[in-house]
């Protein structure tokens, strides 16, 4: 199949989960046969078999203008044949699968965001005030042409949508390339277990959390754990200066994702310590797949991680890694002692990297998405 995958709104190549997941889609898509072109931010994307990318932004930069370019994907997905169009769902897009439509080919919405407003939202108060509710009919016409939604949940989908359309699936890690390391560190950095955090520093990720138990531990005299901080973002100076006294740690910054494989085997444990009430339209449940734990497990990493009801799905404590209650002030603090021996986090290591291998690689995302593409054509 030739596939038009519309992401204006992300940069790719990039260092954030979204270009990530787009480029290991288009990619894992290409090698299942299909001839895949994405319109995305994507100036100096590296080439790959079957990957055509084409550099497509929203009007002025904004992406809430992205359905202003409905005419340009028709033209553009006319040009190249496309018999389907898969679209990163995105507020105030809906261009690529009004050109489905325009066209008379299968729409595709991934959908990485809620749909439908959360309790207390304020674009829905917004909404209520203008009378006709147009932000919400805006949404509910482009999922009325959608003929697939690849998502976490539907339950962040509009409850009328038919359960049938609905392909639940969860992201993935790229296991060729996130690998354990080689050679097995023996001797920790330092002397000191690392522990090691991915990701935007934003308050919803919650890694002053780890700052803050990290400096716990150290006031009572363990100074065993150390920690490397890799990206950047809001909260990276609260965390810088809860963890500022503290031995053995490092902020890298930004890191091309290319580099980040290695960055991450180079670790002890992977922690990923979400605060789900930082973030308000987490209020529907918490239908982030998220791509740190996944690369984490892939290379070998036993992961720390609260014990959600999602997140106990992807990984199972005491075999994986450690979950632990976010409601209890010490909790975190005793889940990374509890991998403290050599042994056990090794133990974990490789039972994370099995499991990830197994269910949540995006060659497995791939196949799935491909399977339900093959059918939609047919």
């Amino acid at each position: 199949m030739r596939i038009l995958y519309c992401a204006l709104d992300q940069r790719v190549p990039g260092t954030l989960g979204g270009s990530v997941h787009v480029q290991a889609v288009a990619e894992g898509l290409a090698a299942r046969g299909h001839e895949v072109h994405v319109a995305a931010q994507s100036a100096g994307a590296s080439p790959a078999p079957g990957v055509t990318w084409h550099d497509a932004r929203p009007p002025f930069g904004r992406p809430e203008l992205r359905w202003m370019r409905t005419r340009s994907m028709t033209s553009l997905a006319r040009e190249i044949r496309a018999d389907a169009i898969i679209e990163r769902y995105y507020n105030f897009g809906g261009e690529g699968v009004l050109a489905a439509s325009r066209l008379d080919i299968p729409a595709v919405l991934e959908v990485n965001a809620p749909v439908v407003d959360y309790p207390g939202s304020a674009k829905a108060r917004i909404d209520r005030g203008l009378v006709v509710e147009p932000m919400r009919r805006w949404r509910d016409r482009i999922c009325r042409r959608v003929d697939l939604f690849v998502t976490t949940t539907a339950d962040i989908l509009p409850a009328w949508v038919d359960r049938a359309r609905v392909l639940e699936i969860e992201w993935g890690a790229d296991v060729d390339h996130f690998r354990p390391a080689k050679t097995p560190r023996v001797v920790p950095h330092g002397g000191r277990i690392q522990c090691v955090f991915a990701g935007a520093f934003r308050s919803w990720h919650g890694v002053v959390h780890l700052a803050a138990a990290l400096a716990r531990l150290h006031a009572a005299g363990d100074e065993r754990f150390g920690a490397t901080f890799i990206g950047d973002g809001p909260e990276r100076p609260v965390v810088e200066r809860v963890a500022r006294d503290l031995p053995g740690i490092t902020f890298t910054g930004a890191m091309p994702h290319d580099r980040l494989p290695a960055a991450l085997a180079a670790g002890d444990i992977g922690v990923a310590p979400f605060d789900p009430s930082r973030h308000a339209p987490l209020r529907l449940g918490f239908y982030w797949s998220p791509l740190k734990i996944f690369e984490y497990m892939a290379v070998g990493l036993p992961v720390v991680a609260p014990a959600l009801p999602r997140l106990a799905r992807l990984v199972e404590s005491s075999v994986e890694g450690m979950l632990y209650d976010p409601i209890e002030p010490r909790a975190l603090d005793r889940a990374l002692v509890a991998l403290a021996d050599d042994v056990v986090r090794r133990r974990m290591g490789l039972a994370a990297r099995d499991r990830v291998v197994r269910d949540f690689s995006w060659t497995a995302h791939c196949a799935a998405l491909d399977a339900r593409l093959r059918a939609l054509a047919a």
